[in-house]
């Protein structure tokens, strides 16, 4: 994510799937840099807003998601470099979910709802 102005700020979104924050116009014109490949959000504005949320918490900065205890942490390991939230609430729909588990992923609720002991 580069410098985002202020006027910009409301127009943030965190991936519900992998937590990666930038602007919505970002998401619709490039897709998650994470998730695209099952998510399919370049182009899709209706699916931007199902699968990305404007409600999040705390903010981190990766420079390199492969060397950090925080990527590790918060389950960020082999995503690309940028700024991820901490907590994103909202709920992915049931296909979407169904299409991460078809492609071999297994979806962790980014809002706290799931231990690190249960995932």
């Amino acid at each position: 994510m580069s410098f985002v102005p202020g006027n910009q700020q409301r127009h943030l979104r965190a991936c519900m799937v992998c937590s990666i924050v930038q602007v919505q116009q970002r998401f619709i014109r490039e897709g998650c840099p994470n998730c695209e490949a099952f998510l399919g959000l370049q182009n899709h504005p209706d699916s931007v807003q199902e699968c990305t949320s404007q409600v999040f918490e705390g903010l981190i900065t990766l420079a390199d998601p492969t060397k950090s205890w925080v990527a590790r942490w918060q389950r960020l390991e082999g995503y690309v470099p940028g700024v991820y939230a901490v907590k994103v609430v909202g709920q992915l729909p049931e296909e979407v979910v169904q299409s991460i588990e078809d492609a071999g992923g297994r979806y962790v609720p980014r809002d706290g709802t799931v231990h690190d002991d249960d995932a």
